[in-house]
């Protein structure tokens, strides 16, 4: 199997740790917590999409995503411009590039416009795992889809920070 080097850094924000990581060329996920906490299952991806990771330190590489995250957390972005690359099957790559094109900051949509948007009106489960499996919170705005009922579903997060999110945009 290939080696890679994925380059990560760590910072705080209103809803928790978040973790970085980079390919060296761009972003390739955005997830809630520690590298500590969460290596194994990064090494399980990885190795799935890009080859046997080895997870080296380097903020440097990193700095530009995490000062658009804190522009974002202080009203001050609503829109991301970070390099980022995205590691999952074409379905997936499919739904999570309909969310980053088609939900702008403020709105919503439910898993079943996703499933329209991407040219399967039927697959809204199908929609679900993929918007559950999303590699880039907050970027990717999985935390804008809901319920057919306008309730808040299933976040990868958990649905508290779904709802701090949804609340943060609101009152900008």
């Amino acid at each position: 199997m290939k080696k890679i080097t994925l380059f990560y850094d760590e910072m705080d924000s209103p809803i928790g740790t978040l973790l970085l990581l980079s390919d060296g060329e761009a972003i390739v996920r955005i997830e809630y917590g520690r590298l500590a906490d969460l290596e194994e299952k990064l090494t399980t991806w990885a190795k799935r999409f890009i080859g046997e990771p080895y997870f080296v330190h380097q903020p440097e590489l990193i700095a530009s995503a995490k000062e658009e995250l804190e522009a974002y957390f202080k009203h001050q972005k609503q829109t991301f411009s970070i390099p980022f690359k995205f590691y999952g099957t074409s379905f997936q790559q499919k739904v999570w590039q309909a969310l980053y094109d088609c939900i702008a900051y403020k709105e919503t949509k439910t898993y079943k416009e996703i499933a329209e948007v991407i040219g399967n009106p039927k697959a809204v489960r199908a929609v679900g795992g993929a918007v559950n499996k999303n590699p880039f919170s907050i970027v990717v705005p999985c935390h804008r889809v809901i319920g057919a009922n306008g309730k808040l579903v299933g976040y990868n997060g958990g649905l508290d920070k779904k709802e701090f999110l949804l609340k943060h945009e609101a009152t900008d």
